[in-house]
């Protein structure tokens, strides 16, 4: 089954492109969240008219999260934690933390964007990847305090 991707979709593609989809996938995902249009010839054709100001929207959005990339490469999240014997926290530093202080800088970011590769349980200086979009990353510094 052809479809045109109205929005891009994670590990299948961008906004425009004509993607190939097994017939259930696009059928019952991709269609009823309106993220696909069925590829026939009216709508290749309006496709092709569309497709400058779509290349201009994609640009766009990359150059923002180029700028929200250099923004959260040059932010460092310092977060008091509760500590017990060793340095060792209570519990963890979770991506909702890490988003709520972000939040709280005036960066707004989802937290399902924030990958912390593995639990962060002990005081000091760590690097957690951030996906800004567009395959954009930034290496985002979270410095983890003992709480007073």
């Amino acid at each position: 089954m052809q479809l045109i991707l109205k929005k891009t979709v994670e590990h299948l593609g961008e906004e425009g492109d004509v993607v190939k989809v097994k017939p259930g996938y696009g059928r019952n995902f991709l269609l009823p969240q309106g993220l696909a249009i069925t590829a026939t010839k009216g709508n290749l054709s309006q496709l092709a008219i569309e497709k400058v100001a779509i290349d201009a929207r994609k640009k766009q959005q990359r150059d923002e999260a180029v700028s929200m990339a250099a923004k959260l490469e040059a932010t460092v999240v310092t977060l008091e934690m509760r500590v017990g014997e060793e340095n060792k926290l209570y519990g963890s530093v979770t991506s909702s933390d890490l988003a709520d202080n972000l939040a709280a800088q005036g960066i707004v970011i989802d937290r399902r964007k924030i990958v912390i590769d593995e639990p962060i349980k002990t005081v000091g200086e760590t690097t957690v990847t951030v996906k800004v979009g567009y395959q954009v990353t930034a290496k985002l510094k979270v410095n983890i305090v003992p709480q007073v």
